[in-house]
């Protein structure tokens, strides 16, 4: 393709924040936090109407190069067609050299709906706010969402004994950063509010590094299952016996784990 030509499309897609794809011989090369060169060779540049801007090769999913939120800009020099892509906070540049330019496709896409995720953590805990007996007789919702200095609570209850109690929920699997996230969670909860409180971990399973943790926190452990459809999901059922790390090993002992003072 004529690169004149090109170059003409490309700014008249740019221009029209239109989904713009180029396809050709290039070069690449990028300053800003490093500084980067891809070898000459034939690549896909796709660029979209929010400014987003990434090379593509014909391998992987993910672009070799990009930036998002870019000014993008278009010219014929030195018998190239090049292509650039600038922000200026951080300071960052790339540079596409296109020595030969197979074909420019430009398409006019106004779907302005975000994905609907189904199953997500707010989901889910937005489902067990509505009863939380069925974990424990007398626990009872105060807030979710519950925003706090070090992160967000995503349940804030109380149980039938009057303690506060912290509930993090997590849709996949526990692993050590989520027994530390609620730790901090209720160490600060208890602080601010002054009142003995409790950390209530709720997953479809945990980890054994993740167990041990917990248990020497002295914070417990729900399992759950949950079912997800569209256009919800649907929690299925809790666990209310609380597998001691013992017990998920398969080895035989005492309960490392209590659900508190009743």
């Amino acid at each position: 393709m004529d690169l004149v030509h090109a170059r003409k499309l490309v700014a008249e897609a740019i221009q029209n924040q239109e989904m713009l794809m180029v396809i050709g011989d290039c070069y690449v090369e990028y300053w800003g936090r490093a500084a980067s060169k891809l070898p000459r060779g034939k690549r896909l540049c796709l660029i979209k109407g929010d400014g987003s801007f990434g090379i593509h090769q014909n391998k992987k999913l993910r672009p070799v190069n990009y930036m998002m939120g870019a000014a993008i800009a278009s010219e014929v020099k030195d018998g190239c067609l090049l292509l650039s892509a600038k922000k200026a906070k951080p300071k960052e540049e790339i540079r596409v050299h296109f020595y030969a330019v197979d074909g420019v496709h430009r398409y006019a896409m106004d779907d302005r709906e975000d994905v609907r995720l189904f199953g997500s953590e707010r989901e889910l805990s937005g489902q067990l706010m509505t009863d939380l007996s069925f974990i424990e007789p007398g626990l009872t919702p105060m807030k979710s969402e519950a925003p706090f200095r070090k992160g967000t609570v995503d349940i804030l209850a109380e149980d039938g004994r009057g303690r506060l109690v912290v509930i993090e929920v997590k849709r996949r699997k526990a692993e050590f950063d989520a027994v530390t996230q609620l730790e901090r969670y209720m160490k600060q909860v208890r602080k601010l509010k002054g009142r003995e409180t409790r950390g209530l971990l709720i997953a479809p399973e945990i980890s054994p590094h993740a167990l041990e943790l917990l248990e020497q926190s002295g914070l417990e452990f729900y399992q759950f299952d949950y079912e997800v459809g569209n256009p919800r999901a649907t929690i299925k059922g809790v666990r209310k016996k609380q597998p001691t790390l013992s017990e998920y090993l398969g080895t035989p002992s005492a309960p490392l784990l209590s659900r508190g003072k009743d």
